[in-house]
Parts: structure tokens; sequence; C-alpha cells
């Protein structure tokens, strides 16, 4: 679950990897919404992360702007996976050791072994501005650029792949 521990963790692991970032801490942000009123007129890329499953059991980790809505056909057509679909909260808490609300591909940090894929909309990649994101808890947003991003997952295993959504 989303903890100031795992967030404290995360950040000692961006130091460690000479990763910049920004981070404003802000009230407990259950929705998207929330998040993006806490952090209005900060200039960065508002994103969701949805962790998404397939027919075969197999956890797929998908970024994108908050302001577009996923299709998962054209996900499936993109990927070649079957039959996605919105994990499981459970599979969440098991895989990424996160909950809904809070989900990012700071949760890799777990290294889930049933995760297959990371895909980023070709949008966030070409971003100019800061990504932003929970780190690990929903009373911070962490605003870091997409290539450090990048560096963050390929450092945890991870090769990024990215989607013209």
């Amino acid at each position: 679950m989303g903890s100031e521990e795992a967030c404290q963790a995360l950040l000692k692991q961006l130091d460690d990897l000479n990763i910049s970032y920004q981070m404003v801490d802000h009230p407990a942000a259950d929705t998207i919404e929330e998040a993006d009123a806490y952090i209005s007129g900060k200039g960065g890329v508002a994103t969701k992360t949805m962790f998404l499953k397939d027919k075969h059991k197999r956890f797929y980790v998908l970024v994108m702007d908050d302001n577009k809505r996923l299709d998962f056909k054209e996900f499936q057509e993109l990927t070649g996976a079957k039959r996605v679909s919105m994990a499981k909260d459970a599979d969440t808490t098991a895989q990424l050791g996160l909950v809904p609300g809070i989900i990012s591909p700071f949760g890799l940090a777990k290294h889930p072994q049933d995760v297959v894929g990371v895909y980023f909309d070709q949008d966030m990649l070409d971003e100019q501005i800061p990504l932003t994101f929970h780190p690990n808890v929903n009373t911070h947003t962490i605003f870091l650029s997409a290539a450090d991003l990048q560096k963050f997952i390929e450092a945890q295993g991870y090769q990024v792949q990215a989607l013209a959504l």
C-alpha cells in the first residue's frame, strides 16, 4: 500500500540514480480531479497510469495523459495482447504494492514478476514539460521529465515501449 516510507524509499532511489524531480506536498488526493486541483498552475502534464491484465494473467503498465480515454481494442491491436481489462484491486496491490488512486510507474520498484510490458502513449514521451505522478503515496505529486522517468523504469529492468494511442 502507499505509505510515506514507500515514498521516502522511492525518493532515495531517484536520488541514487541522479534523477532530478520536484515534489509538491498536498492533502490526500483520492481522485485525479483532486490531484489536478492541488497542482494547478504548476506546469506539468497530468498523467494517469493504468494497470491492465490480459486473458493469460499477464500485466501491463500504461501511462497516458489523464484527459485521454483508453481504447482497449486499439491497445490490444498495438500490443498483441488478448482480452485486456483493468486489473483487479487485489492484483494491483499484489504486483505493485499500491492501491487504486496511487498507481504509477514507481510501483515497478517492487520488481513485480508478472509485468510483461510498460507502455507510454507516445505523446507523453514527446512532452517537453514534466510529467506528474504520485510517488507511491497520494499526499505528494512528483514532477519529472519523460527521459528521467524512462531512466527510472529501465533501472527496474523494464524497457519503455511507445504506443500511438
